[in-house]
């Protein structure tokens, strides 16, 4: 089942009032791996973002992260999603929507369940739903400097 996210984005008409500018369901879903499928909702490229543009944002290409800026992402992780082991050069704010998730970190698992939130800060981490349901997580990825641990520098990785 594709994952169905409403997806209502503001702006302001000539005058200057507010307005819906767009009220869809996401369109732009990708799979990077078996089990897991995801939307990009919004992206800036700056920060301070600009709210001036017309264009939308979600269509903008970008990575896990987008440099100098921000990715809002919604994503479905089915049970069983294949393992990806990652690192990112970003500080993500999580808040699991639905369903039970396990975040592996270096020896370490946490279970997070719907209303949790999460603050990951460059850590190496997988996601394991061993659950039965899909679990659905929203984050907003903020582009940030690689960690430096240990005297040594962890890039992205994954």
């Amino acid at each position: 089942m594709d994952l169905q996210i409403r997806r209502v984005v503001t702006a302001h008409d000539a005058d200057g009032r507010a307005v819906v500018k767009i009220d869809e369901t996401c369109r732009n879903l990708i799979s990077t791996r078996r089990g897991q499928q995801s939307c990009v909702v919004w992206t800036t490229d700056t920060a301070p973002a600009n709210n001036d543009a017309d264009e939308d944002a979600s269509r903008r290409l970008v990575g896990t992260t987008l440099a100098g800026g921000t990715v809002f992402r919604i994503v479905r992780y089915d049970p069983g999603v294949a393992p990806r082991n990652h690192r990112t050069n970003s500080i993500d704010y999580a808040v699991v929507l639905a369903g039970e998730i396990d975040m592996e970190l270096d020896g370490t698992t946490v279970r997070l369940k719907a209303g949790d939130v999460l603050v990951q800060r460059g850590t190496i981490h997988n996601w394991i739903n061993r659950g039965s349901e899909p679990c659905i997580i929203a984050f907003v990825l903020v582009d940030a400097t690689p960690v430096v641990a240990g005297n040594r520098r962890l890039d992205a990785t994954g």
